[in-house]
């Protein structure tokens, strides 16, 4: 039986993040620093800050989102790909920690003040290739107990995140989460396409389905 590559990331990541809590070198050590990039070559910060997180509750919130989400996104990709789904589903996380950071690396490049830590920008990535794939999902923000179906959950989310960018000023890197969720619809796409599969169709059915249920349509 082959272990989850969910749970192996979410392992990794809490030992490594647990760790930094208690330790100044290791958050130095891997914390995305973009003049670090820029001046010393340090590209490994891309993927190294994703294993760190600013406390418990930052670590925790990551963590439970990879795990709702990321097991159902594991297996589709397993059934894309019966050989190597597990190892694209790797691919998908790892490249969404560089691709979600390009955009701020490229505007923070020379500012000395600035600094990232997280693995949202790679979770954002994984919640919206699990929306994709199942769009009539419902999703639960916490503390709300109303479900939100996955299909009107992702616009919304995208919407604000972009205003809470805009505005600034909460110390969470928005710009992360945006482009790590549309890279995750980007990626789910050319792997649906290219395993001939056209998700696009497949998604617009399933919302039809889910509003005839619902009695919306």
């Amino acid at each position: 039986m082959q272990l989850s590559i969910t749970l192996v990331i979410i392992i990794i990541t809490a030992i490594v993040s647990v760790s930094g809590f208690s330790s100044r070198k290791i958050i130095d050590d891997l914390i995305f620093y973009p003049p670090a990039v820029t001046k010393q070559k340090q590209w490994y910060r891309f993927f190294s800050c994703g294993l760190i997180h600013a406390d418990f509750a930052h670590l925790l919130f990551n963590m439970l989102s990879l795990y709702f989400f990321g097991p159902a996104v594991e297996k589709a990709f397993d059934y894309f790909y019966p050989e190597n789904g597990r190892w694209v589903y790797l691919l998908l996380y790892v490249s969404a920690l560089l691709v979600s950071l390009l955009p701020t690396y490229f505007k923070n490049k020379d500012n000395y003040a600035y600094r990232s830590l997280g693995a949202s920008g790679a979770v954002s990535a994984v919640i919206f290739a699990g929306l994709l794939l199942s769009p009539g999902s419902e999703v639960y923000i916490f503390f709300i107990p109303i479900p939100i179906p996955g299909f009107i959950f992702a616009p919304l989310y995208l919407l604000l995140s972009a205003w809470m960018d805009r505005k600034g000023g909460d110390n969470i890197n928005h710009s992360a989460h945006i482009w790590g969720a549309l890279y995750g619809l980007a990626f789910t796409l050319l792997i649906g396409y290219l395993s001939g599969y056209n998700l696009i169709e497949i998604v617009i059915e399933e919302i039809k389905l889910y509003m005839q249920t619902k009695g919306w349509i």
